[in-house]
């Protein structure tokens, strides 16, 4: 009987703890922290068709015609030809069993082109891509390039973006790309477009718009309801590729072996 009430009076001893933590809990309201992040709206307004055999790393438009580096081993190429139409109209298989072409970007004359794992850079005349002029090894993978009119700006799929002097590329300066939860990595095909840089997140559908004074992530497009996209089974593969035309004020995305290449307007 001793022990009954021993163990009556240790149950109700807890349940009346336990009620008390629950209403303590309860009491506690979480932060909530508001994101600086801003969606991006945007409309697609025209389609084109693609290079499907191109394994789409670097896309850029330059005097009126679209300049493309394809990855995959022994399949890179770079090319470029008539946007509209889709037809190529100068290519180079720059690949080999060891050469996988990756981002690439224009400046003053001049065709950079990264690879992938060899540390190999490729210089070229943008008037004739079929001819390497200059060389220069950089120290980590090569994923995305572009430029802002004075350096060179690289990702590496970490989570830092690279300013480059073109001329030697040493490294000038390093910013972090992160958003309000933290760093973010993976930061693939780039475009610099009125002083941000933009970057397709690599097996994502998203687009980040990035501050390059401070590697802040300050808005987003995402992509998940593309048309058109999975038309290949066993051949489109990740979102990666955007260019920009100034006069139009157009991007234009698309994906690694996609059959189409989509014309998008801001809201």
């Amino acid at each position: 009987m001793k022990k009954l009430f021993t163990l009556l009076t240790i149950a109700s001893l807890f349940m009346a703890c336990n009620g008390e933590e629950e209403t303590e809990d309860r009491s506690i309201q979480p932060t909530v922290k508001t994101s600086t992040v801003k969606s991006i709206s945007y409309n697609i307004i025209a389609q084109y068709p693609h290079d499907t055999a191109s394994y789409t790393e670097g896309l850029e438009l330059y005097n009126g015609k679209l300049y493309e580096s394809g990855g995959d081993y022994i399949n890179s190429v770079l090319q470029y030809g008539d946007l509209k139409t889709g037809k190529i109209e100068k290519k180079n298989n720059m690949g080999s069993a060891t050469i996988f072409g990756e981002g690439i970007t224009i400046l003053n004359g001049k065709l950079y082109q990264l690879t992938y794992q060899t540390h190999d850079v490729f210089v070229y005349d943008v008037k004739d891509i079929t001819k390497v002029i200059q060389k220069f090894t950089w120290p980590y993978e090569g994923w995305g390039m572009t430029n802002n009119g004075t350096d060179l700006i690289i990702t590496t799929g970490g989570t830092d973006l690279y300013f480059v002097d073109p001329a030697t590329f040493k490294i000038k300066n390093t910013v972090h790309i992160h958003d309000d939860n933290g760093p973010i990595d993976s930061v693939n095909e780039l475009e610099y477009v009125n002083g941000f840089v933009w970057g397709n997140v690599y097996t994502t559908k998203d687009i980040l718009k990035i501050d390059p004074q401070n590697g802040a992530v300050v808005g987003k497009m995402s992509f998940n309801n593309l048309p058109g996209t999975d038309s290949i089974p066993g051949r489109t593969d990740y979102f990666n590729g955007i260019a920009y035309d100034s006069t139009s004020k157009s991007f234009f995305i698309t994906g690694k072996r996609w059959p189409k290449i989509y014309e998008v307007k801001l809201n």
